[in-house]
C-alpha cells in the first residue's frame, strides 16, 4: 500500500511534467547539446586526443552524466520547494491517505526517473552522432538511475533545510557548478592539483562520469569501484531526506 501511495505522488508529478515538458527541455536537453557542439566540435578541433580518445568522444559520456545530474537535482530542489511552499501541493497531497514518507519517496523516485529520462535521451543523441564505441552504454541506464537517486536525495535534503528559494543560489554555485566543472567531464581529474582530485572523488558525478565513459568505451570492468560507490552512497543518504522533510513539514504545520 505504501508503494502504491508513493507511486501516486510520482504519477502526479509525471502527469504535470507531460503538460510542460517542452519548457524544461531547454535546460536539461538543449544545453548539453550546445556543450557537445561548442566544446566537442569547436574546442575539440584544437585539443589533442586525451588518453588516445578524440576530445569530442571524451566529453560525450560525461555530458550524459551531467544531464542526468541537473535534471534530478533541479527537480528535487526548485521543483520540490515550489510544490511545498508556493503551490501548496504538499498540503493537498497530505490531506489524502498519503503520509509524509510516501510523499518524500514519491518525490525522490520522480527526481531519479527524470534524471534517467534526460540521461537516456542525451545517450541516444550522442549515439546518433556516432560518439559511442560500445553497446555496453545501454547498461549504464540502471546506474544513471541510482546516481539520480543520490542527486534527488541531496535535492530533497536541500529543500528541507534552506530558509528560502534564493538560498538555492548557494547550492548551485558552491556545489553543482564545481562538481560539473571538476568531475572529469572536460578533462581528466588527475591533471588537477591533488587536493582537488581528492575532493572530486567524493562527488557522485565523478563516479557516474567514470561509469558512462567506461561503458561507452566497451570496458565496463574498470567501473567496478565506481558502481560500488554510488550504491553505498545512495543507501547511506536514504534516511536523511525523510527525517529532514518530515521535520520541515511538521514545523510548518505548527506555524499555520
Amino acid at each position: 500500500m505504501k508503494m502504491i501511495r508513493a507511486y501516486r505522488v510520482w504519477q502526479r508529478n509525471f502527469t504535470v511534467y507531460t503538460k510542460r515538458y517542452k519548457s524544461s527541455m531547454v535546460l536539461n536537453f538543449v544545453e548539453p547539446i550546445l556543450y557537445l557542439i561548442a566544446l566537442g566540435f569547436g574546442l575539440g578541433a584544437f585539443v589533442k586526443d586525451i588518453n588516445g580518445i578524440p576530445y569530442i568522444r571524451f566529453i560525450a559520456p560525461g555530458l550524459i552524466a551531467s544531464s542526468s545530474m541537473f535534471a534530478s537535482s533541479f527537480e528535487c530542489t526548485y521543483g520540490t520547494y515550489i510544490r511545498m511552499t508556493y503551490q501548496k501541493t504538499f498540503e493537498a497531497i497530505l490531506a489524502t491517505p498519503v503520509n509524509i514518507d510516501d510523499l518524500v519517496f514519491g518525490e525522490i523516485m520522480w527526481g531519479a526517473a527524470k534524471g534517467t529520462l534526460y540521461g537516456t535521451t542525451i545517450m541516444l543523441v550522442v549515439s546518433a552522432f556516432s560518439l559511442i564505441d560500445s553497446f555496453f552504454i545501454v547498461i549504464t541506464i540502471p546506474f544513471i538511475f541510482i546516481t539520480g537517486l543520490i542527486f534527488a536525495e541531496i535535492g530533497v535534503i536541500a529543500s528541507a533545510t534552506v530558509p528560502g528559494i534564493d538560498s538555492f543560489n548557494y547550492f548551485n554555485t558552491l556545489f553543482m557548478t564545481p562538481m560539473f566543472l571538476f568531475s572529469g567531464i572536460f578533462f581528466p581529474v588527475d591533471t588537477l592539483p591533488a587536493v582537488v582530485s581528492k575532493i572530486a572523488f567524493f562527488t557522485p558525478l565523478y563516479h557516474l562520469v567514470n561509469i558512462c565513459r567506461s561503458f561507452a568505451s566497451g570496458n565496463p570492468a574498470s567501473a567496478g569501484w565506481d558502481i560500488v560507490w554510488i550504491i553505498l552512497v545512495a543507501l547511506i543518504l536514504a534516511p536523511y531526506p525523510f527525517r529532514l522533510m518530515r521535520k520541515r513539514i511538521l514545523d510548518r504545520q505548527k506555524t499555520i
